[in-house]
């Protein structure tokens, strides 16, 4: 019996589709196709029901599922006990993150993954929205909301610090901002209500009245772009905010929001070898990168100094 066609096998029964798989695998889903056909006439089984929404399995794909299962986890320990087989890592990662973590933090951390494992195939979704395991748009997401149940592998990645910032510009042609108090003065750019992929992120509520937003996105990297341009105070994560040149941070010492990153994927993945590299480097990139994350670089002390002088 063909491992690589078990391998081909495994990926359909846990994405339920041949295109997902196919993407999962790095390859055509012709080919995935292909290989469930040569593997259920050699067994002489019929191992999957096509259905329009998908693939699912029938009494004999069912039972073979555990074993195929343990196959990966024997060939996984095999190849985590031997040494300078990294290279050797091949495969797809999709990974959904939010927007201004996605686009800021991991797409300059994923090229050094990338450097770490060349045949290492990584997606990338930085997205101002939830990306959804359970529709199989990622295999491992970074998200704001813990999930009450599932079945997923989730740990808490790291916290992030949110600060008020405006662009000097604006700040010279406002009346000037010594407390919470004087909030009340000033323009907001913040998220579109309505539209909000998260409660984690409404921040103004008990700040500032709430027509004092003036401008509004479902992008965060658009709200620092506007509040850059002098359309207002925008609350931002200090990871993006803190290294922009064109912002000053307001009152850091009176108001600033905590907010969590958790990290998901479905609990199957656990013992396949591509995700489990992938969620340890994102642990460890997270770690690594603590001090900006939570505000603490030398260049936001700094700047805030700058802005209370």
């Amino acid at each position: 019996m063909d491992w690589d066609n078990l391998r081909y096998f495994l990926e359909v029964a846990r994405a339920g589709r041949l295109t997902t798989a196919a993407r999962r695998l790095g390859v055509d889903h012709t080919t995935v196709s292909r290989r469930l056909q040569a593997l259920e006439k050699g067994m002489g089984l019929q191992l999957f029901v096509r259905e329009t929404g998908g693939y699912r399995l029938t009494e004999a794909g069912r039972n073979l599922l555990p074993r195929v299962e343990a196959m990966e986890s024997a060939s996984v320990a095999i190849r985590q006990s031997l040494p300078n087989l990294g290279d050797g890592l091949s495969g797809q990662v999709r990974i959904g993150a939010t927007e201004g973590y996605g686009s800021v933090m991991l797409a300059g951390q994923l090229a050094g993954l990338g450097r770490r494992y060349p045949h290492l195939n990584i997606d990338l979704l930085a997205l101002p929205r939830a990306v959804q395991l359970s529709r199989h748009e990622a295999d491992i997401v970074i998200t704001l909301e813990r999930p009450e149940r599932g079945p997923f592998i989730i740990t808490r990645l790291t916290d992030y610090l949110l600060r008020l910032y405006a662009a000097p510009g604006y700040l010279a042609e406002h009346p000037p901002v010594a407390s919470r108090d004087d909030l009340q003065q000033h323009r907001f750019v913040s998220y579109v209500d309505d539209l909000l992929f998260s409660r984690e992120l409404l921040f103004l509520d008990g700040l500032v009245d709430s027509r004092a937003v003036s401008l509004r996105s479902t992008s965060l990297l658009a709200q620092q772009e506007a509040a850059a341009a002098g359309a207002g105070i925008a609350i931002l994560p200090a990871f993006t905010a803190d290294a922009d040149p064109r912002l000053r941070p307001l009152l850091p010492e009176q108001v600033s929001f905590t907010r969590t990153f958790w990290m998901l994927m479905p609990i199957e993945f656990k013992d396949v070898a591509r995700m489990r590299v992938t969620w340890d480097f994102l642990k460890e990139m997270a770690q690594e990168q603590q001090p900006r994350l939570l505000g603490q670089t030398g260049a936001t002390a700094q700047s805030a100094s700058s802005t209370s002088a």
